[in-house]
C-alpha cells in the first residue's frame, strides 16, 4: 500500500513538473534568449560561461510561480534549480522567495520559525547553482537576509551570522555576492556592521560584479545613515575600487562625488 501511495506521490509530482515546464515554454523567446545569452557574458572564460538561456521574461516566471505556488514543495523545485537552463534556476530561487514569505502566514510560532529555517537551509545546500547574479540578487536578501537580520547583535559574533563570514570569505564569486546583498535586510534597519565589514574585506576585489555589489550595498547604507557612509568614504574612498565607489556616491550632491572621485 505505501509502495502505490509513493508511486502516486511521483506520478502527481511528474504531472505538476510537466504543466510547469510546458507554461514555461509557452512564453519564451529565442530571440530573447540570443539577447540574454550575450547580456549574461556566457562566453568562454566569462561569468556565465555554458549558461543556457531560452528566453523567458521574469515577470512571466514570476506568474507561472504564483500559479504553482500552493501545489510546490521543496523536492520539487530540485528539477527547476539543477536544471541547465537559467530561466528554469530562476523560476526556482522566486519560488523560494514566495514560499518564505508565506511562512509568515503561519500563526504558530515555532511551527513559522522551523519552515523559515528548512527553506535557509534548502537554499544554502543548494546555493551551486545560484550561480549568477539576477539568480542571488533575487532570492539571497528575500531568505538569507531575512532569516538572519534578527540574529546576531550588531556586531557579527553571534552563531548564526558566522555563515555571511564564510560565505565573504569563500573563493567563489557567488557565495561572496550572496553574502553581500544579504546583508540588505540588515542595512534597512540600521545595521551596518557587516556590509561595513565586507567592504573592508573585499576592498581589493577585482571582479566588477563584486564592486557593484558592494558599491550598491554602500549606497543603501548612506540612504539609511549618510553620516555613516561618509565616514567609511573618509576612511576607505582613496583604496575602494572606482566602480565600487561610484555606486557608493550616486546619491551625494555632485560636489562631494568629485571630491570623493578625486581623494
Amino acid at each position: 500500500m505505501k509502495q502505490n501511495s509513493t508511486k502516486k506521490l511521483s506520478e502527481n509530482s511528474l504531472k505538476l513538473r510537466d504543466r510547469i515546464v510546458r507554461d514555461l515554454k509557452e512564453v519564451s523567446s529565442k530571440e530573447r534568449a540570443t539577447n540574454s545569452t550575450r547580456f549574461f557574458k556566457t562566453g568562454k572564460g566569462e561569468y556565465g560561461e555554458g549558461d543556457l538561456f531560452v528566453g523567458i521574461r521574469t515577470p512571466e516566471i514570476r506568474k507561472i510561480s504564483k500559479k504553482y505556488l500552493e501545489d510546490l514543495n521543496l523536492k520539487d523545485l530540485d528539477f527547476f534549480l539543477h536544471n541547465r537552463i537559467h530561466e528554469y534556476r530562476l523560476f526556482a530561487v522566486i519560488t523560494l522567495t514566495y514560499m518564505y514569505e508565506k511562512t509568515k502566514r503561519v500563526k504558530d510560532s515555532i511551527k513559522q520559525r522551523k519552515r523559515k529555517e528548512k527553506i535557509f537551509n534548502y537554499y544554502l545546500k543548494n546555493r551551486k547553482w545560484i550561480n549568477s547574479w539576477d539568480l542571488v540578487d533575487v532570492s539571497a536578501p528575500k531568505i538569507v537576509g531575512e532569516f538572519l537580520k534578527d540574529k546576531g547583535n550588531g556586531k557579527g559574533k553571534r552563531k548564526e551570522r558566522e555563515i555571511l563570514y564564510d560565505l565573504v570569505k569563500s573563493d567563489n564569486l557567488w557565495d561572496q555576492r550572496i553574502a553581500i546583498v544579504s546583508t540588505y535586510p540588515f542595512i534597512k534597519q540600521g545595521d551596518f556592521n557587516e556590509i561595513l565589514e565586507f567592504s573592508k574585506l573585499l576592498i581589493n576585489h577585482e571582479h566588477d560584479l563584486i564592486q557593484k555589489a558592494l558599491g550598491w550595498m554602500l549606497r543603501e547604507v548612506g540612504k539609511k545613515d549618510e553620516s555613516v557612509l561618509k565616514t567609511f568614504l573618509e576612511n576607505y574612498a582613496s583604496k575602494m575600487p572606482r566602480t565600487m565607489l561610484r555606486y557608493s556616491i550616486e546619491r551625494l550632491d555632485e560636489k562631494e562625488r568629485q571630491r570623493y572621485l578625486n581623494s
